[in-house]
């Protein structure tokens, strides 16, 4: 099944050297889910062909405007292309407000309906779930309330061996019962194992979206074995102070919580503009955690 994450935006608060801020687009089979909406997501969607009616989720960390700014755009955009299908937007609780009164007083009526789903930066809270994944906060140590995002695929039910139904001519209704584990009856009474009819599924996948955030080894325990790790990297090793100073993370402390989760992957982004080469952060990162990447805008990195 498709899992991956494709890059939109991956500077700080301010555009520069032809970076957008912060947002990306989870596709999980078919699925998209926007984390957050920095300016101009919108046009990025555009640019990388990113489908509009396939968006019916989007996740805000926090109330920072480059993390959310090019939402008012993206949603009456969508109501000038008749949107009509509902569109659920987990936030903080004040974004709710400040987009119903910008409406109110810019006189939009939407054809859609938005639910608001309001996020909370304290614990950890599942906040999505159907069939195949569940979604998950988690506090993040920032100025404001900020949470981060945890996508974790359920664990798939075992594959049947497509010989093995013809060779007991297994009848079709009985196919789901076997891949959820039970063995099959033969009409003479005769049991044939589960384990000779079917293969172990694979293992489930995660991501995991960490917006802005001080370094901080909770963040390890909340992100433990993810598969792929987005962890913010807004300065280099060497303005550790500044990053202390605005609640930020170095390269080098992204790669360490990257090394302590275990993860598989790590993508590093939220880039100061002060930073036109970016390829010195990801060194500083890849020194202590290898599998380090930076999120380049409009790639797409598999969860795998």
């Amino acid at each position: 099944m498709q899992f991956d994450v494709t890059i939109l935006g991956s500077n700080g608060a301010v555009a520069a050297h032809n970076r957008y801020p912060s947002s990306q687009i989870v596709n999980y089979n078919g699925r998209h889910f926007m984390v957050d909406c920095g300016e101009g997501s919108q046009f990025r969607m555009n640019t990388f062909g990113v489908k509009w009616s396939k968006l019916d989720h989007i996740f805000i960390s926090h109330l920072h405007g480059d993390h959310y700014y090019g939402l008012i755009g993206l949603l009456t955009t969508f109501n000038l292309h008749w949107r009509e299908t509902e569109l659920n937007i987990y936030c903080p609780p004040p974004l709710e407000e400040i987009i119903k009164l910008n409406f109110k007083h810019s006189k939009t009526e939407l054809r859609y309906q938005i639910k608001f789903r309001h996020t909370r930066a304290e614990g950890t809270e599942t906040i999505y779930e159907d069939e195949l994944l569940s979604i998950h906060t988690f506090p993040l140590l920032h100025r404001l309330p900020t949470t981060g995002f945890l996508f974790k695929e359920k664990q798939h039910h075992r594959k049947i061996i497509p010989s093995k139904i013809e060779e007991y001519q297994i009848p079709y209704e009985l196919i789901k019962k076997i891949k959820r584990g039970e063995d099959f009856v033969l009409p003479t009474g005769h049991i044939i194992s589960n384990a000779e009819l079917t293969t172990a599924p694979s293992p489930p996948r995660s991501y995991a979206y960490c917006s802005d955030t001080s370094f901080s080894i909770e963040t390890v325990n909340y992100v433990s074995g993810v598969n792929l790790l987005y962890h913010e990297a807004t300065f280099m090793e060497e303005h550790a102070v500044r990053a202390a100073e605005t609640y930020h993370t170095t390269s080098v402390q992204a790669a360490q919580v990257a090394e302590q989760a275990k993860a598989g992957q790590l993508l590093l982004g939220h880039f100061s503009a002060r930073y036109d080469n970016l390829e010195p952060l990801a060194k500083e990162s890849q020194s202590i955690f290898p599998n380090s990447h930076l999120a380049v805008e409009g790639k797409t990195f598999q969860v795998v």
